[in-house]
């Protein structure tokens, strides 16, 4: 690790500014899963949530869109991290959001699972008629 990596301590070897970080833990949106990158490097991490909470610091999306967004990444078959969508739910509904809009962001997601059928099962009848070919011309 080079030095402009390395968590800046002042003289008394205090830890680095984290207030980010502190606020997300204060306000409930803390993932308990980021202890451990906090623990190996507090700056990564803090500048790692600046750079994800940059949108909704600024006020760039309005806050109910952006627990749409949030709920479908949490609910994606790559993320499915389910404490993370209950919380952007609970959020979303507190800012007004229906349950047919919350609803519509799943099914909208849902569709990323889709894709492995609609790439592999081409694959699979090409491997099987590959496959049957070969057994033929034995």
């Amino acid at each position: 690790m080079n030095d402009q990596n390395k968590p800046q301590n002042n003289q008394q070897n205090k830890p680095p500014a984290t207030p980010i970080s502190d606020s997300l833990r204060a306000n409930g949106y803390w993932n308990p899963e980021w202890n451990s990158f906090t623990e190996l490097d507090p700056v990564w991490t803090e500048k790692f949530l600046d750079m994800a909470m940059h949108p909704m610091a600024k006020g760039l999306i309005e806050p109910k869109v952006w627990e749409f967004i949030a709920i479908a990444v949490d609910a994606s078959c790559t993320h499915m991290y389910g404490p993370g969508t209950r919380r952007h739910i609970r959020r979303a509904l507190e800012l007004g959001a229906t349950k047919d809009e919350i609803a519509a962001v799943l099914q909208g997601v849902s569709v990323l699972g889709l894709h492995a059928n609609s790439m592999g099962a081409p694959m699979l009848l090409e491997e099987v008629a590959r496959h049957e070919a070969q057994k033929t011309s034995a």
